[in-house]
């Protein structure tokens, strides 16, 4: 507990797994809703952009979940190379 209310010990790690998550569904409910939604109804162009928009949408979530984790790592590697 002293770890957690003197930020030696973060927390934020635990909760990237669970944005991540998060944000691959919302890529997939978006993308889905921009291939069978829409004003024009259903077309051979909105299917291919929202199939693109998951495909990138999901690579994109997981660079952006693996930088944040790689800056927490790096955190924790100077912490412990302090404490030595």
């Amino acid at each position: 507990m002293k770890d957690l209310l003197f930020f030696d010990k973060m927390l934020t790690p635990k909760f990237i797994t669970v944005i991540y998550w998060l944000l691959l569904v919302g890529v997939v409910i978006g993308g889905i809703g921009m291939m069978f939604g829409g004003f024009n109804g259903f077309s051979f162009g909105t299917f291919i952009s929202g199939l693109l928009t998951i495909v990138f949408g999901a690579i994109g979530a997981r660079i952006w979940c693996e930088l944040m984790i790689v800056l927490f790592k790096m955190n924790e590697a100077l912490q412990d190379m302090r404490h030595k």
